[in-house]
């Protein structure tokens, strides 16, 4: 029988806890290994190419790459949604490469988030292309920022299969359809890899480009005008034929039931212990940081021998972390120094085919990386997975716990707990993480800040019809467009005004109101940028910024121009900005009154201004507060939000004045949970909480989208208040602190210092709303 080597290696690290501290594991799952079901191969599918897949080791198919291919071959929409390693790249290689062989004028589209996994897929393409002789004119191309001007004018006139991304497609070949005409009147296949990433802003902006490329390319002719079939690839999650219909705006069947093996996991959710030696703010405990436990448990891992991966939310993080991995290695295994490392974003692509071809034939044990190694890179059937600190989605987690696990042999996966609610949240809550996935991917194609540029931009490729108009809900906003002289109406159409290019304006990736580049004084190097909207909290004049490793502190925010000045510093500080917020509701929404609660989505305009900023030592010992005199800003966005009577908070043993750290605390928790309904980040949201609200003067909390025009997060919170506002209830009851921590109510980013909060009063405020929502 089958020793269980993910068991052994759990104890082995829990071996290396501190004596006399409560054993930090909070619960560990057995998930059993699952055999795979094969299918023949189809009887459409290319000779040549199937005797290319199976000199490359596939002897028969999976039955779930059969289905989905058999879907796109008969001109489907489709999408596969299944775990990490389960050969999603053949279920559309198949279909797209017979398609290529059969006509010469066939051609076809892969369309991923990332380069990096964009040229992974190119070199796999290119290898089959140049096996199988009816392909060999295929040539397979990249189309990407980093191209080439003759590589781009290559990709363009011979390849038949183009390598791109979603920005790539908007702001080249869309904006120049004419000169692609050839490509789009051939168009067959489009594939959307990795299309779970497509979510909030980014995933709207997504949605548009690939439903003005899809109507090009019918205006073309493509598949006889039928238009091209898209395929998409998705990591495991909730409704994903609904996600892309939602991206496309057509229907698209879904391919969900896994036949790939599966090698028995040990799943183990950590929470590390208090520290002793430190309070936080407000005297608040402070757990050992997440980081420095996963670099402990890494080295203790690969003292055992197992090769073990560990994902870090920063690649500061993913350096400190195989530091402290050496540190604790120096003490106990010596000879293992050189066999850690780090990795991140910014490699070129031999170094990362190095650090993989290292991991996988054990020149490396251990590999400290941000989410980089996520998606599509090539890494699977390792000892061990360690995670410091959830990812911030469901499906990320499966995604990256999915690189462990050899075939027959079992695997372990570590989720070490971050101070933060949702993290308290899913360690005393397993069901929440290990059942199925209970989050979907969150757009809204008809957010007026989206959608508006996006029409922009497809009446300049083509006159829209009014029956488009229509299917994207766009009546308003093309009236809007109209009556600002941007659009002109003609005949049922929409053409646009004479100078308008839009295109080169629009950043899909979601930084509404452009982009503050960051740049050093003295050299003129742009190190990166943030969006207008956080640039005041985040590089003010005097913040301490950090870029891949290194400290800077900010000269000036020039606002106007989008720029920001720093040159290269580390005070010993750290910089937390501190800010006034306020909120109005600017409309109706939806609203529910039950009892003496009322629950509501409405539109809001929040206003906030940077005061100052506090100065941390590395402990977290406040130095001083440097005051800022800094511009108001404010944002229309759409808000989940909930009031509750004074009377009936009284009558739940809220009295009157502990309702303002009530409603905070309430407020601070449930914007780290919100992440548990919606595929968001917890940067993605913002909350306010008054004791006297906007509306009526009662007492209310609201949670938004950090994002102009709404992201559609805060919907979903709305749309799932029950479970999410019982959810948070129980993190903040979970939570072993007496008055509140980080773990629980205290929030990072809290403009008021984190004060007041009244922790037990944050959970009689939620139940008491629960009660009323039944």
């Amino acid at each position: 029988m089958e020793t269980n080597f993910g068991s052994e290696l759990l104890s082995a690290a829990l071996a290396g806890t501190d004596e006399g501290v409560e054993p930090p594991v909070r619960h560990v799952a057995e998930l059993p290994a699952r055999g795979g079901r094969t299918d023949r191969w189809p009887d459409w599918a290319d000779a040549d190419l199937v005797r290319a897949f199976t000199e490359r080791g596939v002897a028969a198919p999976w039955t779930h790459q059969v289905r989905a291919a058999q879907h796109a071959h008969d001109g489907r929409h489709v999408v596969i949604s299944t775990g990490t390693a389960s050969g999603k790249s053949l279920a559309y290689q198949l279909p797209v490469l017979t398609a290529l062989a059969a006509d010469p004028r066939a051609r076809a589209l892969y369309l991923s988030p990332t380069k990096a996994l964009g040229h992974d897929q190119l070199r796999a393409a290119y290898a089959l292309t140049a096996a199988v002789p009816g392909l060999a004119d295929v040539a397979p191309t990249a189309y990407d920022g980093d191209s080439a001007t003759e590589v781009r004018r290559f990709a363009r006139e011979r390849s038949r299969w183009l390598f791109s991304n979603p920005d790539m497609i908007h702001l080249s070949l869309l904006r120049n359809h004419a000169r692609w005409a050839v490509f789009l009147r051939g168009l067959r296949y489009i594939v959307v890899d990795e299309c779970h990433y497509y979510r909030g802003v980014f995933g709207s902006n997504v949605a548009m480009v690939l439903r003005r490329l899809l109507r090009l390319a019918q205006r073309y002719g493509a598949a006889d005008a039928a238009g091209p079939t898209v395929i998409f690839a998705s990591a495991t999650t909730s409704a994903p034929g609904e996600t892309a219909a939602e991206l496309i705006g057509q229907t698209v069947a879904e391919v969900t039931e896994d036949a790939s093996p599966q090698g028995a996991r040990t799943v183990a959710l950590w929470e590390p212990p208090l520290r002793t030696d430190v309070t936080g703010e407000h005297g608040a405990p402070v757990r050992r940081a997440a980081g420095s436990e996963a670099a402990r448990v890494m080295a203790d891992l690969m003292a055992e021998g197992a090769r073990t991966l560990t994902f870090v939310r920063s690649r500061r993080g993913a350096e400190l972390t195989a530091l402290g991995a050496r540190t604790r290695l120096a003490d106990i295994a010596p000879p293992l120094l050189d066999k850690v490392a780090s990795y991140r974003a910014g490699y070129l692509a031999e170094d990362r085919r190095e650090l993989e071809a290292a991991l996988a034939d054990g020149r490396l044990l251990g590999l400290a990386t941000t989410n980089a190694l996520e998606l599509g890179v090539d890494i699977a059937g390792l000892d061990a997975v360690v995670l410091a600190g959830f990812p911030g989605t469901v499906t990320s987690f499966w995604q990256q716990a999915g690189r462990s696990g050899r075939r027959g042999q079992s695997a372990l996966v570590v989720l070490i707990a971050r101070d933060d609610p949702l993290d308290t949240y899913l360690v005393h809550h397993p069901e929440a993480l290990l059942d199925k996935p209970i989050e979907r991917v969150v757009i809204d194609p008809t957010n007026p800040y989206v959608l508006g540029p996006q029409l922009l931009c497809a009446a300049t490729e083509l006159p829209l019809e009014d029956t488009e108009v229509r299917e994207w809900s766009a009546e308003s906003v093309a009236a809007e467009l109209v009556d600002d002289g941007l659009l002109r109406r003609r005949g049922g159409r929409y053409f646009p005004a004479p100078g308008v290019d839009p295109h080169q304006a629009v950043d899909i990736r979601g930084s509404i109101g452009g982009q503050v580049s960051i740049v050093e004084s003295d050299t003129g190097r742009l190190l990166g940028g943030v969006g207008a909207g956080q640039a005041p909290a985040q590089v003010h004049p005097g913040a301490v910024y950090l870029h891949q490793g290194e400290t800077y502190l900010v000269d000036s925010l020039q606002l106007d121009d989008g720029l920001a000045f720093v040159h290269a510093e580390d005070p010993g500080y750290t910089t937390f900005s501190r800010e006034l917020t306020d909120i109005a509701v600017t409309g109706p929404g939806e609203r529910v009154e039950l009892g003496g609660v009322t629950l509501g989505f409405v539109p809001v305009a929040v206003s906030h201004t940077v005061v100052g900023y506090l100065r941390r030592t590395m402990t977290g010992e406040v130095l001083d507060f440097v005051e800022l005199e800094m511009p108001t800003q404010t944002l229309s966005t759409k808000a989940v939000m909930y009031s509750a009577t004074p009377e009936l908070l009284i009558a739940n043993g809220v009295d009157p004045l502990r309702i303002p750290g009530s409603l905070h605390a309430a407020e601070h928790a449930a914007i780290g949970l919100l992440p548990l309904v919606a595929s968001c980040d917890r940067g993605d949201i913002g909350g306010i909480s008054m004791a006297v609200g906007p509306e009526n003067g009662l007492p209310t909390v609201f949670v938004y989208d950090g994002h102009p025009g709404g992201a559609g997060f805060a919907e979903r919170g709305y749309r799932r208040a029950a479970q999410w506002l019982g959810a948070t209830a129980e993190a903040i009851q979970a939570c072993e602190c007496p008055h509140g921590c980080p773990s629980c109510v205290q929030s990072p980013k809290c403009g008021n210092g984190n004060d007041p909060l009244d922790k037990a009063g944050a959970v009689a405020v939620l139940r008491t709303v629960l009660a009323e929502l039944g």
